[in-house]
């Protein structure tokens, strides 16, 4: 394993820990002060905060996989494991909107029926207050760092941290509502978090998205091969780059391109160019990336001419 997998490894383990440490003390006092306030919204976003400590595991179990190097029966390393951990981890987080959403439809249902939801306590207001300014910290850091090590696993965890945040201030709206404003408020609960399952199943639905696409070979954006091309291009004595395959393997994007070099160069020479152009592409892209890239010769006025006659040959 190189250096640089090893540093991101552990940082991906450290921030990840300090969230399911976070996410424990979170879900435990938030059981209780739902409980203890007769808050059902409360008892709810406990729930969805031991949903984050669930995926705090599989990101700590697959970041451990996804570091491992190549082997005989991974020749491109282990990248896409992390890919397969933001897919579960986002199957996880539109599991969680489900639930809310269907908690908030059968509320607000027994409110138009007639039903009178229980006044929460006051305690449950204070635990969403907190709830909501640790998550969105929370957040914040482990979206920083997941951005700064190119881990979409824990991209995709921070935006759970933060849907558990969102899911808190739709809790608080509502308690603060019931609390304060009288009983024809209490319905506030059921709507604040019926809007926030609509924004999570928004959040599970893009990366989803976006981790099924690259379990697909999706090459990578069009800006991206450009500047490859270009990088390509620039090196002297290379000629008409083409047939460029790209795609992504987890954190570390792999390309595959063409050159066509003056047919009388030795393989030495041309050797040398490819290990620059593959440096310089490394510069660009992280230590990390993959790159193979096929020589040809370059054709003269010649061969072109034979290829339009080919009877004259």
């Amino acid at each position: 394993m190189s250096d640089y997998a090893q540093r991101r490894k552990r940082k991906i383990y450290h921030v990840t820990l300090v969230g399911l440490v976070v996410n424990l003390f979170l879900s435990v006092g938030k059981l209780a002060a739902g409980l203890l306030g007769r808050s059902g919204a409360m008892v709810a976003d406990a729930v969805h905060s031991f949903s984050d400590m669930a995926t705090d595991v599989v990101v700590l179990a697959f970041a451990r996989i996804s570091a491992k190097p190549q082997d005989d029966t991974h020749n491109y390393g282990h990248g896409k494991y992390e890919t397969l951990a933001t897919i579960i981890i986002s199957l996880a987080l539109s599991v969680v909107g489900g639930g809310i959403l269907v908690h908030s439809v059968r509320a607000i249902r027994a409110v138009i029926d007639g039903e009178l939801l229980p006044r929460p306590g006051a305690v449950a207001l204070v635990a969403a207050v907190v709830s909501i300014a640790a998550k969105e910290v929370l957040y914040r850091y482990t979206v920083r760092a997941g951005r700064r090590v190119q881990s979409p696993s824990m991209v995709a965890n921070a935006w759970h941290h933060r849907s558990d945040a969102l899911s808190s201030l739709g809790t608080l709206l509502g308690i603060g509502c019931a609390y304060f404003l009288g009983d024809k408020w209490r319905i506030a609960d059921p709507v604040a978090a019926l809007a926030v399952s609509v924004f999570i199943f928004k959040i599970a639905f893009d990366l989803i998205r976006d981790g099924v696409e690259e379990l697909l070979e999706r090459a990578l954006p069009p800006q991206t091969e450009r500047r490859i091309l270009d990088i390509v291009a620039s090196e002297p004595g290379v000629h008409e780059p083409h047939n460029l395959r790209t795609r992504r393997i987890g954190t570390v994007l792999a390309m595959e391109v063409h050159i066509r070099v003056d047919g009388r160069m030795s393989v030495a020479r041309s050797h040398s160019l490819t290990v620059e152009i593959e440096r310089r592409l490394k510069q660009e892209f992280g230590p990390e990336t993959l790159v193979s890239i096929h020589v040809e010769p370059l054709k003269t006025a010649d061969d072109r001419a034979q290829e339009s006659h080919p009877a004259d040959r």
